[in-house]
C-alpha cells in the first residue's frame, strides 16, 4: 500500500528544487558536524529569514503578535523557532521535532598520554556505534575547549583539503586470527578507541618526548593547556563532506544523517512559512536524544515547555492553565529517521512495513521494541488525519517498523512529547547504515520530508 518511487513522479521541474534542496542540506551538514555547529548554522539562517532572537524580546519586556517570528538558542546545543498564528497558543501549536546530536567518539577529561613513541587522546563512545566501523578512518576534531581564563577556543581539524586528520588503528589482518575469531561486540573495544595525534618527540625533554611536544604545538598554536581539556567538548567525528552516490548522483553518504537529514527540512520548513499562519508553528531542535534524551539540553529537560511559556506570557497574561492547554492541544511530528530496507540484510526486516529508499517520508505509527516497550504508539485518529494531509498535499509517503518484530528497535523523542497529551507520531527519512560513521539516505526521501513537513505545519488541526 501506498509504496511508489517518487523519482518516478518528478517533473523537470521538480529535479531542480530537489537537487537545490539537497545541496543546501549538504552544505548544513559538512558545516553542523556537531549539535553546537548546527545550532550555530540554525541561528544564523533564522536570522536572515527575520526571525527575533526571544531571549533578547523577553528582556526588553516586548509584546508578541499573530505573524511574529522567533527563534531560541538553549546552550548553544538545542534550537527552537516558532511563527505565531492568527488562534490563540490555547489552540496547540503545529509542531516539528528533531534532535542534531550523531553517534560519535568524544575525548575525555584527562586525555593525553603518549605511548612507544605515538600520542594518543583518550575517548569515550557516544550513543549507540559498532565500534568496528570507527577504526581506519580518517578522523576530524570539533567542539570547544574553554581556557583556564575564561575565553573560548573553537576547533574543527581535519575538514580542510590542508588540515591534517587523526586516526584510530586497527589490527593487522596478517597478526588477527584471535581477533578475527571474536563477536563483533569485542572486535575493538571500547577502551581501544584512542586517537592518534603525534609522533615527533621533543628533542629536549627527559620523558613524554612526543606528548610535550604535542602540548607545546597546542600552547603555541591554539593557547591552549593541557588542563583545558578538564573544560573541554571535543568530539571525533569521520573527516570530510558529504558525498554523492551511484552514477545517477541520487544518494548521499554523509555522517550524521541521523538525524540532521529531518532537522534541516525541519527548520527550512518553518523559516519558509509565509504570512501569518492559522496555528503557531514551530521547529524544535534538540540534544542528547543518542543517549535517551538526558541533561539539560535534552527533550527530558524542562525547556522546550519553558520556552513556551515564555512565548505566552509575552502574547498575553501567563495561566499555568493555558500553557497546559497549549502543550496539550498541539499536534507534533518527531521527525527522526527510520530504518532503511537493506536487500543484504532483508532477514532483519518484515518487507510489508519496511520503508523503502526513494519512496518517500516514513511514517513510525511506534517504534520501542520488543512488545512496543518504550514506544509512543499514535492513535487512528492522528495517523487518519496526517494521512490525509499527506495525501492533498502530494507528497510521497509510506509506513514503517523498525526491524522485524523481535529483532531489535529503538526509540525516539516521541513518548516524551506525549507526556503532554499532545498527538504525536514519528516521520523522517530512511536511512542505510545508520549510526556508521557514513550513513546514506535518498535525495527524493530527503525532499519528500521537506514537502511533508510545510503541509504538516500549513494544514494540521485539531483532532
Amino acid at each position: 500500500m501506498y509504496k511508489k518511487n517518487a523519482w518516478e513522479s518528478y517533473t523537470k521541474t521538480d529535479l531542480k528544487k530537489l537537487e537545490a534542496f539537497a545541496k543546501d542540506y549538504r552544505a548544513f551538514l559538512d558545516n553542523g558536524k556537531t549539535e553546537r555547529e548546527c545550532v550555530t548554522t540554525a541561528v544564523s539562517m533564522a536570522e536572515k529569514a527575520g526571525f527575533r532572537d526571544l531571549d533578547q524580546l523577553i528582556r526588553e519586556g516586548a509584546k508578541l503578535k499573530a505573524g511574529d517570528k522567533v527563534y531560541r538558542n538553549w546552550m548553544n546545543k538545542s534550537f527552537l523557532a516558532f511563527v505565531l498564528g492568527e488562534e490563540e497558543l490555547d489552540a496547540g501549536m503545529n509542531i516539528l521535532g528533531a534532535h542534531i546530536d550523531s553517534p560519535r567518539i568524544d575525548v575525555k577529561q584527562n586525555p593525553v598520554y603518549e605511548s612507544d613513541g605515538i600520542c594518543y587522546l583518550d575517548t569515550h563512545y557516544y550513543g549507540g556505534i559498532k565500534k568496528y566501523q570507527w577504526v581506519a578512518l580518517p578522523l576530524a576534531l570539533h567542539g570547544v575547549v574553554i581556557r583556564k581564563d575564561g575565553t573560548k577556543l573553537t576547533v574543527a581539524i581535519g575538514e580542510k583539503a590542508d588540515d591534517p586528520v587523526f586516526y584510530i588503528s586497527d589490527l593487522l589482518i596478517h597478526l588477527a586470527q584471535e581477533q578475527m575469531g571474536k563477536k563483533a561486540t569485542e572486535v575493538v573495544p571500547g577502551e581501544n578507541l584512542d586517537l592518534i595525534i603525534g609522533h615527533v618527540p621533543d628533542k629536549k625533554a627527559e620523558k613524554d618526548k612526543v606528548k610535550t611536544a604535542i602540548l607545546d604545538y597546542l600552547k603555541k598554536e591554539y593557547q591552549m593547556e593541557e588542563e583545558d581539556f578538564i573544560s573541554a567538548e571535543l568530539e571525533i567525528v569521520p573527516a570530510g563532506p558529504t558525498r554523492e552516490v551511484g552514477f545517477d548522483r541520487a544518494m548521499l553518504a554523509g555522517y550524521g544523517h541521523d538525524d540532521r537529514v529531518c532537522a534541516f527540512p525541519s527548520i527550512q520548513a518553518v523559516l519558509d512559512v509565509t504570512g501569518t499562519p492559522k496555528y503557531t508553528v514551530c521547529a524544535a531542535i534538540t540534544d542528547k536524544e543518542e543517549i535517551g534524551s538526558v541533561g539539560a539540553t535534552g527533550w527530558g529537560a524542562h525547556y522546550f515547555e519553558n520556552t513556551v511559556a515564555e512565548l505566552y506570557a509575552l502574547t498575553k497574561e501567563y495561566s499555568e492553565l493555558g500553557l497546559k492547554r497549549t502543550l496539550a492541544n498541539s499536534r507534533m511530528l518527531s521527525s527522526d529517521v527510520s530504518a532503511g530496507y537493506d536487500p543484504n540484510f532483508a532477514s532483519v526486516f518484515e518487507r510489508k512495513n519496511a520503508a523503502f529508499l526513494g519512496e518517500g517520508v516514513c511514517f513510525n505509527k511506534y517504534t520501542g521494541s520488543r512488545g512496543k516497550s518504550g514506544s509512543n504508539d499514535a492513535n487512528a485518529e492522528f495517523m487518519g488525519a496526517v494521512r490525509k494531509i499527506m495525501d492533498d498535499a502530494k507528497v510521497s509517503w509510506q509506513t514503517c517498523e523498525l526491524g522485524r518484530v523481535d529483532a531489535g528497535g529503538g526509540g525516539t523523542i516521541a513518548y516524551l512529547c506525549a507526556k503532554y497529551g499532545m498527538n504525536v507520531i514519528d516521520c523522517g527519512v530512511p536511512v542505510l547504515s545508520m549510526h556508521a560513521p557514513w550513513e546514506l539516505i535518498s535525495k527524493a526521501d530527503l525532499y519528500e520530508a521537506y514537502k511533508c513537513y510545510g503541509a504538516f505545519l500549513e494544514n494540521a488541526e485539531p483532532v
